[in-house]
């Protein structure tokens, strides 16, 4: 092959993003992986020279900041980093949880669950701290009402990532929008808002653990949990509970006391800002706004609140805020990298004619209807392989999205899928971040979280595939 883009792209179009499954799977090390993709896929732009295939990556990196909306969102995660740190240390988050535990006349094991689960879309500015934050009123409400710690952690891990992954608002939704921005997707906030009606799997999840909520359906060895826990013994005799410390309890100012107010204002600004900005940047049709500069206004507005906020009651200086938010940016370079990572991978794909092969090569032997399931299925794989939903966007999308527009299949559901599988298999997985960050904010046995978790995660998962098959057959 020569180089510069490729008009009629062959099979080794798709063994880049092949090669980066394959290495993901094997080592668990997703930058690398990616890393090693976007290499492969510049050395066959380069007549398959291993030199100019690593200044090719290289390059392909580094180009990825010549467009603003990338940018903006690689900028994006750094400010949501500041801002979750400056809300943590000023006990913006505890004050919400106490204030929870107040308001909510809690007399029962059912109503404690109930107050995790509807907390869940309150704290939705990131998966992580919607853990955290909800484990830390759910835990010894749980333990006072003789829910077991196991339940908590399904409640937990259950309804975080899929009320993050369905929101523009937060990390996740930035994310997506600048892989498919950078697909060449004309309109990429328009698809991801319509892939949320058909993001099944975060839909049905959270459905279901609301049912099993009220229902009170325990099945499997989360019924024999349920069952050890109204007998008196928090955790199995040989259990060993996952906890940090540090994680659960970050170092909150003792100047002042702990304010909902200082969790519940600077999300309010952000949340309001967003359609101000795609009002701002769509000259005064929001459909038409940009995504990723909208969140990084409103992310960055809802950092500025929140300094003010704590300048005024004298909780900080501009000095000690600066060190906090350098902090909390640093904590979130990781995903930036993905980020970094993933955008360039979708570029190169999308040079190579990735989408367009696989377009070619299923279209006729792969009706929509077994497609469609096949991409969710695919993506729960890598996903659960390499326990990141988000590297499995990163993989996933440069495929799945090129070849829905080459075969002139709407965006969305194809989004949805690979969305979905990311969370499904996430869920799955004993080695996810979120997964093992749910065990230790509910204080219970990791392997006991993924034991009682996996049932309900997969009547979620066979739920979701037969809705896509459906979604597929009505394409």
């Amino acid at each position: 092959m020569e180089g510069g883009p490729v008009s009629d792209p062959t099979w080794v179009s798709v063994l880049p993003p092949v090669v980066a499954i394959v290495l993901a799977i094997w080592t668990r090390q997703v930058y690398l992986s990616l890393f090693g993709g976007l290499v492969l896929g510049y050395m066959i732009l380069s007549s398959w020279n291993p030199a100019s295939g690593l200044g090719g990556a290289i390059q392909g990196t580094v180009d990825v900041f010549k467009d603003g909306g990338n940018t903006s969102v690689i900028m994006f995660t750094l400010v949501i980093g500041a801002l979750i740190a400056t809300i943590e240390s000023s006990g913006g988050v505890r004050g919400f949880v106490e204030w929870l535990d107040r308001t909510n006349k809690i007399t029962t094991s059912r109503g404690a669950q109930f107050l995790v689960y509807i907390a869940a879309p309150a704290v939705f500015i990131e998966s992580n701290i919607n853990v955290l934050a909800r484990g830390a009123v759910g835990r010894p409400l749980c333990d006072r009402y003789k829910c077991s710690r196991e339940k908590l952690s399904l409640i937990l891990d259950s309804t975080s990532a899929p009320m993050c992954v369905l929101l523009p608002m937060n990390a996740w939704g930035a994310y997506a929008l600048s892989i498919l921005a950078g697909l060449g997707v004309a309109a990429p906030l328009e698809v991801f808002l319509g892939s949320i009606l058909l993001d099944f799997y975060a839909i049905v999840m959270i459905l279901l653990v609301g049912f099993v909520i009220l229902r009170g359906w325990d099945i499997g060895p989360m019924k024999a949990a349920e069952e050890r826990t109204r007998g008196g013994l928090l955790l199995w005799p040989n259990a060993t509970p996952l906890i940090d410390q540090e994680m659960l309890s970050p170092q909150i100012t003792d100047k002042i006391p702990p304010r909902t107010w200082n969790m519940v204002v600077p999300l309010a600004v952000m949340v309001l800002f967003m359609p101000l900005g795609l009002w701002i940047t769509g000259d005064g049709k929001m459909m038409s706004g940009s995504g990723t500069t909208s969140v990084l206004w409103a992310v960055m507005a809802g950092l500025a609140t929140a300094w003010l906020m704590l300048l005024a009651q004298r909780a900080y200086t501009v000095d000690e805020l600066t060190k906090i938010a350098l902090k909390g940016a640093g904590g979130l370079v990781p995903l930036a990298l993905i980020m970094l990572l993933a955008i360039a991978l979708g570029a190169m794909t999308r040079e190579l004619g990735t989408g367009v092969y696989v377009a070619g090569v299923t279209s006729g032997v792969l009706p929509p209807y077994l497609f469609l399931p096949l991409v969710f299925l695919v993506a729960a794989v890598i996903a659960f392989a390499t326990g990141t939903s988000w590297g499995t966007f990163a993989i996933m999308l440069p495929i799945a999205v090129p070849a829905a527009m080459a075969m002139d299949l709407p965006l969305a559901p194809f989004v949805a899928a690979v969305l979905s599988g990311g969370v499904f298999g996430d869920h799955c997985s004993p080695i996810s971040d979120t997964t093992i960050l749910s065990s230790m904010a509910a204080a219970t046995d990791h392997i006991d979280h993924v034991r009682t978790q996996l049932p309900y995660a997969a009547i979620g998962g066979g739920i979701a595939t037969v809705l896509f098959a459906v979604t597929g057959a009505i394409l």
